[in-house]
């Protein structure tokens, strides 16, 4: 198994990147927010990496830090969900965020995911979810929202707005309103979308 790897990046392209490892160059299968890191970077680089083996093929996937790691082998682990379908949910949504919507069984946050369906989203919740409690400490990157901000988070995605545009408005409007209920902090939020 190859547990990391760290070198030059030689070459970017769809969903991977070159590494140079002595002259040697690996191809690895990487997040879009990788991949945006390390475009026109000539300096090394260390990935932590999983290596998949199929019948035909050993593909490598590389991730920036240990808790994407963690993550994308918790989501690999889930019925029908296979590596690239994992790498493409790390690529559309934060860890802190994905553990909060299974957590929180948000099945329209991981419905919005391209690529994520219902049974999926079902799937990832069913059985992700104790694991998910168990494995929290370990993200010492998650932060854990207010409940009430994280369903004002949730309304506003399901209204329409784009999962990153509402998480900015609650926060913004959220620090000004001292114990605020859901309705208060969307109204508030609402207003701050429109600016």
């Amino acid at each position: 198994m190859i547990s990391h790897i760290q070198g030059e990046v030689m070459h970017c392209g769809d969903g991977f990147v070159v590494i140079d490892v002595g002259g040697l160059g690996y191809q690895v299968n990487v997040t879009k927010p990788a991949l945006l890191e390390f475009a026109g970077k000539k300096e090394k680089v260390k990935l932590h990496t999983y290596l998949h083996v199929r019948e035909d093929a050993l593909i490598l996937y590389g991730f920036t830090n240990l808790s994407e790691l963690e993550m994308f082998k918790l989501l690999i682990s889930v019925t029908r969900v296979g590596p690239q379908t994992a790498l493409n949910i790390l690529s559309r949504i934060r860890i802190e965020e994905l553990a909060a919507a299974i957590i929180h069984e948000d099945e329209k946050a991981l419905t919005s995911i391209s690529g994520v369906g219902a049974k999926n989203a079902k799937r990832l919740i069913l059985e992700l979810k104790d694991k998910m409690k168990k494995k929290m400490g370990d993200y010492k990157d998650y932060t854990p929202a207010s409940s009430v901000n994280y369903d004002a988070v949730s309304a506003l995605v399901s209204l329409g707005f784009p999962r990153q545009e509402a998480e900015r408005a609650v926060e913004a409007v959220s620090a000004g309103i001292r114990e605020g209920s859901v309705e208060t902090i969307i109204k508030a939020a609402l207003l701050k979308l429109k600016e």
